[in-house]
């Protein structure tokens, strides 16, 4: 669970790259699937070049889907319910998939923004993407 202090710094700091979740969540994939390539496999319908709208219009899902967690904390199971049930059941992703976006994620917030990624609330937003891991992952058992 996300202290009062940590739900703070998840929110300044999302909250700046919120604005930007396409352009971000675009680079996280793509990062992702250069430093881990097995990931592909569940994109392989996708134009994964570099800009591909495809890769945009994922990769704002991907922000749009933190920013309903960043706006849910306490009830996050709920909030991410049918996301949890989609990825488990149709998509059926290999939950150690979402731990490794999520290091893309924090490598692009530190790109973008370096004064307000301090060690802080580096630890807050990694801890609440390791909660998000954890809720999408919660339907696989």
């Amino acid at each position: 669970m996300l202290t009062d202090a940590e739900k703070k710094e998840v929110t300044a700091l999302w909250g700046k790259a919120a604005g930007h979740g396409e352009e971000y969540g675009a680079e996280a994939l793509e990062r992702l699937f250069q430093a881990f390539p097995t990931t592909k496999t569940y994109f392989s319908h996708f134009d994964l070049s570099h800009g591909s709208a495809q890769i945009k219009a994922h990769g704002k899902k991907v922000a749009d889907a933190l920013s309903t967690a960043a706006g849910h904390f306490d009830d996050m199971d709920s909030a991410l319910s049918a996301l949890s049930d989609l990825h488990a059941h149709k998509l059926r992703v290999d939950p150690v998939n979402f731990k490794l976006l999520a290091h893309c994620i924090l490598v692009v917030l530190a790109r973008h923004c370096p004064g307000e990624f301090t060690p802080s609330a580096h630890a807050a937003m990694d801890k609440f993407l390791s909660k998000v891991a954890t809720v999408l992952t919660s339907k696989y058992r």
